[in-house]
């Protein structure tokens, strides 16, 4: 009698610790911020206009702003996370932090295993020459045979390796592969049009803009999926900072121009 009593209570107790154990993991990432009172946001901290550190160790940039406003929306304080881009994903993945802000292109592959924001970045491809290069490169397909430097795991590596052909070089930031540019290790590089004013003034190298090459590309916040309060929480945020100015007062502040909306 007791023995069958005592297997009773070991099973109502399994039952609740399942219980707990289901009701632990379903609990939305809204809720784990809210308790916790801060955003966890992975980004490199490398990648200035967006996000880098200036002389005193903050961090400044278009996406430390859009991070910090976006945060503050959500009534909690922004918790900033650096990491390599090259792993940036997995980190998400990993749960090191619960969104990236870090220009983040919105694909079809990315959307198979995370959810996004509504986009608060439209930019597109803009290729990279050597001022010294009388050549004029006007699509990707004109690259074929050539060398042509890229950001390892960057959406314009992907971009590059869809053309076949394309001798596509990877590295680990823009200023490795600028460097090789301007010493005539490649014929040309690729980035977004929004990085090539800031990086040429400062890389002082003897480079020139090149052809838009590729649609445009919209990139937004991505989080982990089953997260539907979260995901309702930070949209309603965007459209606020939307709605009240304060994306337009942001993209003014880094660019001159409004990039939180389609070019027209």
């Amino acid at each position: 009698m007791k023995f069958g009593l005592l297997k009773k209570l070991l099973a109502v107790a399994l039952i609740g610790a399942s219980f707990t154990a289901v009701a632990a993991h379903a609990e939305d990432l809204l809720d784990q911020v809210k308790q916790r009172g801060t955003l966890r946001i992975g980004l490199e901290g490398t990648f200035p206009p967006f996000n880098s550190k200036a002389p005193s160790g903050e961090l400044v940039g278009y996406d430390v702003d859009i991070a910090r406003a976006v945060a503050a929306k959500l009534g909690v304080k922004p918790e900033f996370v650096t990491t390599e881009w090259s792993g940036i994903i997995a980190g998400l993945q990993a749960g090191k932090f619960d969104v990236i802000v870090n220009q983040v292109g919105i694909t079809d592959a990315r959307k198979q295993s995370l959810d996004f924001s509504t986009p608060y970045t439209y930019s597109f491809a803009q290729l990279i020459q050597r001022k010294d290069d009388t050549r004029q490169f006007n699509s990707l397909e004109e690259l074929k045979g050539k060398k042509l430097g890229v950001g390892l795991g960057t959406n314009y590596m992907d971009m590059a390796k869809s053309v076949p052909g394309i001798d596509v070089k990877t590295y680990p930031g823009a200023p490795e592969y600028l460097r090789d540019l301007a010493a005539g290790r490649l014929d040309a590089a690729l980035n977004d049009r929004l990085m090539l004013a800031y990086l040429l003034k400062n890389s002082q190298l003897p480079l020139r803009t090149g052809a838009n090459v590729g649609a445009g590309n919209p990139s937004g916040i991505p989080f982990r999926k089953g997260n539907p309060k979260f995901a309702k929480a930070i949209d309603d945020a965007m459209a606020q900072l939307e709605a009240d100015g304060t994306f337009a007062k942001i993209s003014d502040k880094w660019f001159g121009i409004d990039v939180t909306k389609p070019a027209k």
